[in-house]
């Protein structure tokens, strides 16, 4: 049982959560909200809470956030877990998010527009298939981000396999281009390789030069 406080009130109800308003939140709360969990998005006006990270997606956000960095062009930079400002109602935050460096605004900076994210991509895990899978890349695919990555486990060698899809401007959806198992070979947005065995990989180890810390 709970440790009760000096008022009576135990610790589990003495935090309230944010009470929305009628006509739900806006993708400006967030910034305003006190007490919100890191990593908090905002889809379709309701707070979405993260569940603790898995070593898969650590290790796995790692590899690709490094080898990103690395090959993208002078004027493309790459951040983790920034959210995106879609609408008013929705503000989710992709685990990286490839943009132009003239994107920067300075170093308060919380999200990015839609239309300076050139490829966002959502590592998958157990509480996220859905939003990852279906509302996430339509709702980013709706405010035009030409390049999406859906990064899933392998259950049977428990390496990263990365499905990449490029949007379709016509009808504003995504086409699956790609399905890579082991390694990763694109051309857009920028030349990419990437060794997914190195996914747990150090700097100078022979597990794979992509797996930098």
């Amino acid at each position: 049982m709970s440790a009760a406080s000096d008022d009576g009130m135990d610790d589990e109800t003495a935090y309230r959560w944010p009470i929305p308003p009628a006509e739900g939140w806006t993708a400006d709360d967030l910034d305003r909200i006190p007490g919100l969990p890191p990593h908090t998005e905002l889809l379709d006006g309701s707070l979405v809470f993260m569940s603790p990270q898995t070593r898969f997606h650590s290790r796995t956000l790692r590899l690709l956030d490094n080898a990103l960095l690395r090959q993208a062009p002078a004027h493309l930079d790459v951040d983790r877990e920034m959210t995106v400002r879609l609408d008013a109602k929705n503000r989710p935050e992709p685990d990286i998010v490839v943009f132009p460096v003239d994107a920067i605004t300075g170093p308060n900076q919380t999200w990015y527009e839609p239309e300076h994210v050139l490829l966002a991509v959502e590592v998958v895990s157990a509480d996220s298939r859905e939003r990852d899978r279906e509302v996430k890349p339509r709702k980013y695919a709706a405010a035009g981000v030409p390049h999406f990555w859906r990064v899933e486990q392998d259950d049977n060698k428990g390496l990263p396999v990365v499905y990449v899809y490029e949007l379709d401007p016509a009808t504003r959806s995504y086409g699956l281009t790609g399905i890579f198992h082991e390694r990763l070979e694109v051309s857009v947005p920028f030349d990419i390789e990437i060794d997914l065995t190195g996914v747990d990989g150090r700097p100078g180890s022979s597990r794979g030069e992509e797996g930098e810390s």
